[in-house]
């Protein structure tokens, strides 16, 4: 049985780097990318559909990770979920209309491991 891929979206390398390393300590493959369309052409490359995208909020030029998942979930009808410093953002109604939850930063990884599982187990087991 293949691990699960997971897709994570910041625009910071440093974010970047630990949450790789965490994500792939407990098991899971993971795709880092800054933008949508990095984690798009990656994917493409991998030839293999996520499970699970994690964003952040708030990426360069303006864009949100709101449209980052738009934009992936597109291609692949996934769950996900944000990541987000500023509080506000779980409340807005672009957040509420999508369905993701957010979680705050600085991240508790007992929050983020429960998360994740809670979401992959929206995901359908591949055939």
């Amino acid at each position: 049985m293949n691990a699960k891929l997971l897709v994570v979206i910041d625009d910071d390398p440093l974010v970047l780097e630990a949450m790789e390393g965490l994500l792939r300590q407990w098991g899971y493959e993971v795709v880092t990318a800054a933008s949508d369309g990095s984690a798009l052409a990656k994917l493409a490359e991998r030839r293999r559909s996520p499970d699970l995208i994690v964003c952040d909020y708030h990426l360069s030029g303006g864009t949100t990770g709101i449209e980052a998942i738009g934009s992936l979930q597109r291609d692949f009808p996934i769950p996900a979920f944000l990541i987000s410093a500023d509080g506000a953002v779980a409340e807005s109604a672009q957040v509420r209309d999508i369905g993701v939850p957010v979680l705050r930063k600085p991240l508790d990884v007992k929050v983020l491991r429960t998360t994740l599982r809670q979401a992959l187990r929206k995901v359908a087991p591949r055939q």
